[in-house]
């Protein structure tokens, strides 16, 4: 499954990108600091800087999807989009 996070256009030379999971009410890290988290280490990357490849998915990742931009020297330094994912 590719989710994509596109960055139209951005003045910060390296804007920083999180994904997180939202299932249940509860959220956890995909990717922070630069660096898959939990189980998504050894079965997802990042392609072309923003988007979620995740490999050999299962029902367990059934969730929301939020990729976070921030770019502290554009005019909108933050700005987020969800994305759902349904694995039947």
């Amino acid at each position: 499954v590719e989710l994509s996070c596109i960055i139209k256009s951005t003045v910060t030379p390296d804007p920083r990108i999180e994904w997180k999971k939202i299932r249940d009410g509860e959220t956890s890290y995909v990717f922070f600091g630069n660096k898959m988290q939990g189980d998504f280490v050894t079965r997802a990357e990042i392609l072309s800087r923003t988007s979620l490849v995740i490999r050999n998915t299962t029902r367990m990742d059934t969730a929301t999807y939020r990729c976070e931009v921030a770019a502290p020297l554009d005019a909108k330094t933050i700005d987020e989009i969800n994305i759902q994912l349904t694995v039947q």
